[in-house]
């Protein structure tokens, strides 16, 4: 039966125990004395799970965003190397709104 970190995350320390009775790996050893989080964490090393979660970006292109925010970095720099700070604060602003805007779309 094919687990998921999800669903794993979910079950009682009893279930987790049953699961790792089933399996065969070093990273299980011992398992009777684990607790949750370290139980939950060694199964997912024995099934080879990631155990973390992977949040990816939806309704916008990430890519075009972060190369907008690249482009104004230069332009910043640029800026804080010449001795005239105007539009400082109006690229900061922007680099700022860029990188909510990723977070926003972030699921």
């Amino acid at each position: 039966m094919a687990h998921t970190y999800e669903e794993l995350k979910t079950k009682k320390v009893d279930d987790l125990r049953e699961i790792a009775k089933e399996l065969d790996h070093e990273a299980v050893k011992g398992y009777t004395q684990l607790t949750k989080a370290k139980l939950l964490e060694a199964i997912c090393t024995a099934l080879g799970l990631d155990t973390h979660e992977h949040h990816e970006v939806v309704g916008i292109d990430k890519a075009s965003v972060k190369a907008r925010i690249h482009a104004l970095k230069a332009k910043r720099d640029e800026i804080l190397a010449s001795s005239n700070r105007d539009g400082l604060k109006q690229v900061l602003r922007d680099i700022h709104r860029m990188k909510r805007k990723i977070r926003k779309a972030t699921v």
